[in-house]
């Protein structure tokens, strides 16, 4: 029995895909084979060493220590695409917000409670506080083209929007054209009135968006950020919404420092919480952690090549190790294996029962196992 440890609350269409005969799924499993995870901080937590693998029921990984996983073998997985629908209506929510001032117009409806006869009259007194521009003939910038990015794109560009889209990777194209991909960044910055990132958080990306590419922006651009908070210098923010260089940022990750702010609109943190996203989350991490349990296949990691593999018939031996030393692993394992590379890290896998003490004792080598 291979057991599978819970971390959040997983939807039970994803826990369901596991076999019963073969599978136990829960919180307090003892020596689990994988984990799934949503939201639980695992940075500070120490996990069995049977672990061989961490799905995150959703896009972002910032939440799991990926570079001490992959030292020690194990695989990450995410979910990419299966919660964006989830993501891009917020983001379309979003562009309203910072548009029209509907929560600041909301709370102003709040204190008019008890006013009686006199509601109406101060409604059409105060309203034209409230007052922001249509998005209608706007132009959008889309900072990260992928499975969200795009589907924020089509969507507003059906609403009458002009969509410049920018990915630094891949060679992303537009079969619309009302979605331009732009050269650079700096061309998003230069043309649009809003701005919405969709990029991962990691060393590279922190505080992407600063006083130095704020400054570059169009005066009084309306920022949306449903990625992740980190991407966005607080202290730069807050100065550009002081200014007026920012007329409203649209943050789906709240901080201390940005609740209660005049241009502010926190939301807490709603992008992925519709259950038709959670199921979809939980469905896709149990079946890439299912392919890699009972065949070593690799879909959808962050820290391993993509491996699609066939299924098993007799014995499969999977390792986990550095690029430089593949020509070892094949060696001991035989020629018809087949190494996977990305960047400094390599899968090689081989229809055969391996020789695992002789393989775990290259230094390069970070994991091994064996399947039937």
């Amino acid at each position: 029995m291979k057991n599978i440890l819970t971390l959040n609350k997983i939807a039970a269409c994803g826990t369901d895909r596991f076999d019963k005969t073969q599978y136990r799924c829960g919180d307090s499993v003892e020596n689990p084979v994988a984990i799934m995870v949503r939201s639980a901080a695992m940075h500070d937590m120490e996990i069995a060493d049977s672990v061989i693998a961490v799905a995150r029921a959703g896009a972002g990984t910032n939440n799991i220590p990926i570079d001490k996983y992959t030292e020690k073998g194990i695989c990450v997985f995410n979910t990419p695409g299966a919660n964006a629908n989830a993501v891009c209506e917020l983001v379309i929510c979003g562009l309203f917000m910072a548009s029209r001032k509907v929560a600041e117009a909301l709370d102003f409806c709040k204190t008019l409670k008890g006013h009686g006869d006199t509601v109406g009259k101060e409604v059409e007194k105060g309203k034209s506080a409230f007052a922001g521009p249509e998005i209608l003939g706007k132009t959008l910038g889309i900072i990260g083209y992928g499975a969200i990015g795009k589907k924020v794109a089509k969507a507003a560009a059906a609403l009458g929007m002009t969509v410049y889209a920018y990915d630094s990777f891949g060679n992303p194209t537009s079969d619309d054209e009302r979605i331009i991909i732009a050269s650079s960044v700096e061309e998003i910055y230069e043309k649009c009135d809003y701005i919405s990132i969709h990029i991962p958080l990691n060393d590279e990306t922190k505080g992407f968006f600063n006083a130095e590419t704020i400054a570059k922006m169009k005066d009084g651009v309306r920022i949306l950020n449903f990625a992740r908070g980190g991407l966005v210098d607080s202290d730069d923010m807050l100065a550009a919404l002081e200014s007026g260089k920012v007329a409203a940022y649209v943050v789906d990750f709240p901080s201390d420092e940005m609740i209660d702010v005049k241009g502010v609109t926190a939301i807490p943190h709603l992008g992925a919480s519709t259950p038709e996203s959670e199921d979809n989350c939980a469905v896709m991490a149990a079946d890439q952690l299912i392919a890699s349990i009972e065949k070593g296949e690799i879909v959808n990691s962050v820290n391993l090549p993509r491996a699609v593999l066939p299924e098993v018939s007799g014995a499969r031996t999977c390792v986990i190790h550095s690029a430089e030393c593949a020509a070892k692993v094949k060696d001991i394992l035989g020629g018809d294996a087949t190494t996977f590379v990305r960047g400094d890290i390599a899968y090689t896998v081989a229809d055969v029962k391996g020789d695992v003490e002789k393989l775990n004792a290259l230094e390069c080598v970070k994991s091994v196992r064996v399947i039937g």
